[in-house]
């Protein structure tokens, strides 16, 4: 795309500050999901930073709906913002102020394409090699991200910010129902929202299944050891500094972060 590296650059340097810009100058702002993607990783180039894995935003209707998309949007985690069970995470430059419980698959193989047919769940889910709980604590880079468009959306990560990750689950997850799994969030001991699996796309594993696919429809892939964060399994919950938050996934584990005051 014409310009991917001067909106990575507008991009940058808001997401360096941390501040928010308006938008995208509209003589280099992507209109599709693909301009959006290549803006996306310039940015990610831009940045100097490693890739972690990818996190999909959007995955209910409801939150479609909220920020107007037709449909998930896919976004780069960068390795210096995945933090561990237990970390703070300061709320400076977050327009957001939100946290949200997901389930994080890490991969244990590059997913690739299989002829010209979409992936299955099953062919995606046999490349997996770990399950994790972990919190996002998404953001973004305009000062109105409801009405940015997913184009710009997809360019700013798809609003991701920092992640919590759990460590990898020990039990055997591969036989639990995580469409049907309850999750819950609990700040100062309260719980303050429950969900379940079937919040992120009907089923973490097919959320995990659309990102195999929408990358490999832009000349991207799954790689080896990448994480992926499949969507909030709960409403985002709001967050103010000094509280301590844990997500909940009852009989598998749960995953916590506070917020820096």
């Amino acid at each position: 795309m014409v310009g991917a590296q001067a909106a990575a650059q507008q991009l940058l340097s808001a997401w360096q500050a941390p501040h928010q810009i308006e938008a995208l100058n509209p003589s280099v702002r992507p209109h599709t999901r693909g301009e959006g993607y290549a803006v996306q990783q310039a940015l990610f180039e831009a940045t100097g930073d490693k890739a972690i894995g990818w996190k999909i935003a959007a995955t209910s209707s409801a939150g479609q709906a909220h920020i107007g998309v037709s449909g998930p949007l896919a976004g780069r985690l960068l390795a210096s913002r995945c933090l561990a069970d237990g970390a703070t995470v300061s709320m400076r430059g977050n327009v957001m102020r939100v946290i949200e419980a997901e389930f994080a698959f890490r991969m244990g193989a590059d997913v690739l394409a299989l002829g010209e047919a979409p992936l299955t769940v099953q062919q995606v889910m046999a490349q997996v090699a770990e399950l994790h709980l972990a919190i996002e604590i998404p953001n973004s880079r305009y000062q109105d991200f409801v009405t940015a468009g997913e184009a710009q959306l997809i360019a700013d990560f798809a609003c991701a910010s920092h992640m919590v990750l759990g460590p990898a689950l020990m039990s055997d997850w591969r036989s639990v129902d995580l469409a049907a799994q309850a999750v819950q969030v609990s700040r100062g001991g309260e719980v303050v929202a429950q969900g379940k699996g079937a919040n992120a796309l009907g089923d973490p594993r097919v959320a995990l299944t659309w990102l195999a696919n929408e990358l490999l429809s832009h000349g991207m892939c799954l790689r080896q050891g990448e994480v992926v964060i499949t969507g909030t399994c709960v409403v985002p919950v709001p967050v103010e500094e000094g509280q301590q938050l844990a997500a909940q996934f009852p009989g598998l584990g749960e995953v916590s972060v506070a917020i820096a005051l």
